[in-house]
């Protein structure tokens, strides 16, 4: 970790980062997960959890909003293989919501 790193980072798993993903995990299980003192980035540093944003505007870092676009459109493509499943837990229309958001969320880390 590099204490004169002036960027903001995005974390490794960028789907999974921020206030929205939490909020998930709270109403799933009743439990708040403490944030984490230092995380690992996209770009593979290990910065403290105030150098990251999981809003694309803010990400400084070239590497880690490569990296998050690259796992946004992962997720959309996840999330709609996934909903062809027999048995899948969401619906189509959910699904295609969903991975609507990764791609709109994949594009603004490129631009």
């Amino acid at each position: 970790m590099s204490e004169t790193d002036p960027h903001i980072h995005v974390e490794q798993r960028a789907v999974q980062a921020g206030a929205a993903f939490r909020n998930v995990i709270v109403s799933s299980l009743g439990l708040v997960p403490d944030a984490p003192s230092t995380v690992t980035t996209g770009c593979g540093l290990q910065v403290p959890y105030a150098m990251t944003s999981p809003r694309p505007e803010s990400v400084t870092c070239l590497p880690c909003r490569e990296h998050a676009h690259r796992e946004h459109l992962r997720f959309a493509e996840q999330v709609e293989r996934l909903s062809r499943m027999p048995g899948a837990p969401f619906t189509g229309d959910q699904a295609a919501e969903a991975a609507r958001w990764a791609r709109e969320r994949a594009e603004r880390f490129s631009g």
